[in-house]
């Protein structure tokens, strides 16, 4: 028995190191973190190295714990801002989006995998969700900085589509479990007041139970080695509450990471780093037990169907329900493209696939094994190219800053405050003379290994060491004092325009300048208020703004979506892939009525020659007499 123990223990632990030596391996080449994963989880199961693990019951609590884990962690790194700026769209595509792909992708399934209509509409269900946290390791290793609205919106829909995913899969398995033919209208109408109450119990549990994690961080003076694992557990006794009762655990966790990673909450930093490395660990643990539970032997009895699933769900399905959902916002046709080719799917997909095999359904295995291979379609066909894609479709922005080399260290009794330790980058504008501000309070300068008051260390220099006693929510400025230039400069007019434009002046004086052709109401707005009004009402760090013979280009943007600083250029801006297809709401408003405005032309044409060609009737003199 003991033998066993340390046995189990050697093989469990070398495969979390061969998991994680192999991220080194996706940080060099950019290939999906995840397929690796899975990799190591296949090759080491019954086909493989033959580890045997057929347990669907611990394998669904193992990915439902490590899928809590990963929630708790998306939701707290995610900021209000983010949230605000892409919650309609995002909710919308975690909505809507979901029952559309569930749909279209089974009816595909019921004519390719001859499943019947409630076991596709299951398999449907299970590939529904994705998974962001390979695309955004991607965007990552790739170096790339992507679109403030875009990331936001991949990061919103992400953390509130995988409660929905498992609310249909879980009713599915429920209603052909029990043998159950409802009609189309009752199993709607069920489905609808069970969706209702299900996420409306968990968005309350998920809030309330947010504020009392920071509350009681707040009021309990717990060790700084035990609060993490305090934070942890309250997340998963949320999580749990939630779902005993009825309500969706998934979202309420996700919520209580949102409310309690956007307070005031005590020793934040540290929380960030111990739910970064959990969460690791979490993907870690989830992808592997999903990898060796599958059986790559069965595979291939259903992989010429499966496959072209998956490639109907990367270019039909995926679109089609991410244009439908996104029609209604004023998005560009390139973002749009982006969010519907970042759709990949990962562990929840193989997770959720599990609970057919609870459910001891007939087809279980099959909807298992199809899921399974739809996922490697998709990480294989969608996990290389994202990067690149960005690229083409003009997503990419250059850094507002460049690399920055900073710790952050709580003290003990400093409730609010913080200690940094700041590493001077070369050419930062500290190095360049700038001054530190006073209310920072720079305490120590270590430079080549002497340390001094910084008042006695006279200019800093590339290299020092500075640490700096401040409040726990400093200014932003502080991080752009110290770190070193984008690789873009701000003051670069290939992208960023000739010279800067104050957004508080007139707009007119623009008119007069150059004569974009302003209307009289644009004329008396100022320039930063025209810019926001062409962009539909939300600016956005570097966002371009034609306007005739110039382009106003936005190079920042303050925390309410106020345009701080803009750029003019008198070059067009660089071509990027035209997108035939995704038109917006308006895009097809204005096509509709340039159509009818073709139709009315001729017909008005017609008209006026058919005027100018009648003949011409006696004229009536003043007496009446022809």
């Amino acid at each position: 028995m003991e033998h066993a123990i340390y046995l189990a223990t050697l093989v469990g632990t070398g495969l979390v190191l061969a998991a994680a030596f192999s991220s080194l391996i996706a940080f060099r080449f950019g290939a999906p973190l995840l397929l690796l994963f899975l990799g190591i989880g296949l090759a080491s199961g019954a086909n493989g190295l033959g580890i045997q693990f057929d347990n669907a019951q611990l394998a669904y609590f193992a990915g439902s714990l490590a899928l809590a884990v990963i929630l708790f962690d998306s939701g707290f790194g995610t900021p209000l801002k983010a949230l605000r700026q892409a919650a309609a769209p995002a909710l919308s595509l975690a909505t809507g989006g979901v029952v559309v792909t569930t749909c279209l992708f089974g009816v595909a399934a019921f004519y390719l995998l001859h499943l019947d209509w409630l076991e596709s509409f299951l398999l449907g269900a299970s590939v529904a969700s994705t998974d962001a946290a390979a695309v955004f390791f991607l965007l990552r290793a790739g170096e790339i900085n992507l679109r403030e609205r875009v990331r936001s919106t991949l990061e919103v829909e992400s953390g509130t589509n995988d409660p929905i995913a498992i609310f249909l899969t879980i009713t599915l398995v429920e209603v052909i479990a029990a043998g159950a033919n409802p009609e189309a209208k009752v199993l709607v109408a069920d489905l609808a007041l069970g969706f209702l109450l299900t996420m409306g119990l968990g968005a309350a549990v998920g809030i309330l139970g947010g504020m009392a994690i920071t509350a009681l961080v707040e009021r309990l003076n717990l060790d700084h080695g035990l609060l993490p694992i305090f934070v942890l557990t309250l997340s998963l006794m949320v999580f749990a509450g939630a779902g005993a009762i009825g309500g969706s655990g998934f979202l309420a966790v996700y919520l209580a990471g949102l409310v309690a990673g956007n307070s005031d909450i005590r020793a934040v930093g540290k929380l960030r780093r111990f739910q970064d490395g959990i969460s690791w660990l979490a993907q870690i643990i989830m992808f592997l037990v999903l990898g060796l539970f599958a059986t790559p032997a069965q595979f291939p009895a259903i992989l010429a169907p499966t496959v072209l699933l998956g490639l109907f769900l990367v270019f039909v399905a995926r679109p089609i329900a991410v244009w439908l959902c996104l029609v209604p916002f004023r998005l560009p046709r390139p973002e749009v493209a982006f969010i519907s080719w970042v759709g990949l799917r990962g562990a929840v997909s193989i997770l959720l696939a599990i609970t057919p095999l609870l459910g001891g359904l007939e087809h279980g295995r099959v909807i298992f094994n199809a899921a399974f291979i739809v996922v490697l379609v998709s990480l294989v066909v969608q996990g290389w190219t994202v990067a690149p894609l960005a690229r083409r479709l003009g997503l990419l922005v250059p850094a507002r800053m460049g690399p920055l080399d900073k710790v952050e260290l709580e003290l003990p009794g400093s409730a609010r405050h913080e200690l940094l330790a700041y590493r001077v980058a070369p050419g930062s504008p500290v190095a360049r003379g700038e001054r530190v501000p006073r209310w920072a309070r720079p305490s120590l300068v270590v430079r080549e290994g002497r340390s001094m008051r910084f008042q006695d260390m006279g200019r800093l220099q590339a290299g020092d060491n500075v640490y700096i006693f401040v409040p726990d929510r400093y200014p932003r400025l502080l991080d752009k004092l110290f770190a070193s230039r984008a690789l873009v400069d701000p003051e670069d007019a290939d992208f960023f325009g000739a010279f800067a434009v104050d957004p508080a002046r007139p707009a007119e004086e623009l008119e007069a300048a150059y004569a974009p052709g302003l209307t009289e109401a644009e004329r008396k707005l100022s320039i930063g208020a025209l810019a926001i009004e062409r962009l539909g009402g939300h600016a956005e760090y570097a966002d371009r703004v034609p306007l005739g013979p110039i382009e106003l280009i936005v190079r920042d943007v303050d925390d309410k979506g106020r345009i701080t600083g803009l750029g003019l250029s008198f070059e067009p801006a660089p071509p990027t892939a035209r997108v035939p297809v995704f038109l917006s709401a308006g895009e097809i408003r204005d096509r509709i009525a340039a159509f009818l405005r073709r139709r009315r032309a001729p017909a008005a044409d017609a008209d006026e020659r058919q005027v100018q060609t009648a003949p011409e009737m006696p004229r009536e003199n003043v007496t009446g007499e022809a």
